[in-house]
């Protein structure tokens, strides 16, 4: 038997407190007590995802992620490697992330610059989230916001380039 398979078989017989779909490929086992993995979602062996986190269908989670308490995740996002995500985030559907500044073809950097989402910040649906850089604690990035710097905390952002709207202290 190949040795993948092995290791399928013996994780799977293991007891979870955690939720993973029938149809979710989910080769982790760091993930937190309550947590729910959807159909069609794929988590790379050494993702980290926390307790009480909900991840929708369609969601790519690559190895070097970090994902918090209590993260909702809806359809259709990818989380390369590189990024960080605090508790109580939440990130709304086909909302991109990048971590490549100079993307490629077979060309792969050292390192990935690091993105951090802070504590509490909500991203709206179809926004694009550029490497490197850092979303504020309970900020609020607008429906197909293209942020292309770091974002204060406790203000929404709006636009392409995305621009702070409002405060919210």
């Amino acid at each position: 038997m190949p040795l993948n398979l092995v290791w399928i078989e013996r994780n799977m017989s293991e007891p979870k407190d955690y939720f993973v779909h029938s149809h979710a490929l989910c080769e982790s086992t760091n993930i937190g007590k309550g947590s729910r993995i959807w159909a069609f979602t794929h988590v790379l062996p050494q993702a980290k995802i926390g307790q009480e986190c909900n991840v929708c269908d369609h969601v790519f989670i690559e190895n070097d992620v970090v994902i918090g308490d209590r993260v909702t995740i809806k359809c259709g996002v990818q989380i390369w490697d590189g990024i960080s995500i605090a508790d109580d985030v939440f990130i709304g559907p086909n909302a991109t992330f990048t971590n490549d500044r100079f993307p490629r073809s077979k060309v792969y950097p050292d390192s990935f610059d690091r993105t951090v989402i802070g504590k509490g910040a909500s991203l709206g649906a179809n926004c694009t989230i550029l490497p490197g850089i850092t979303i504020g604690e309970n900020a609020m990035i607008g429906a197909g916001a293209v942020v292309t710097r770091s974002v204060p905390a406790n203000v929404t952002v709006v636009g392409n380039p995305a621009r702070i709207l409002k405060s919210h202290e």
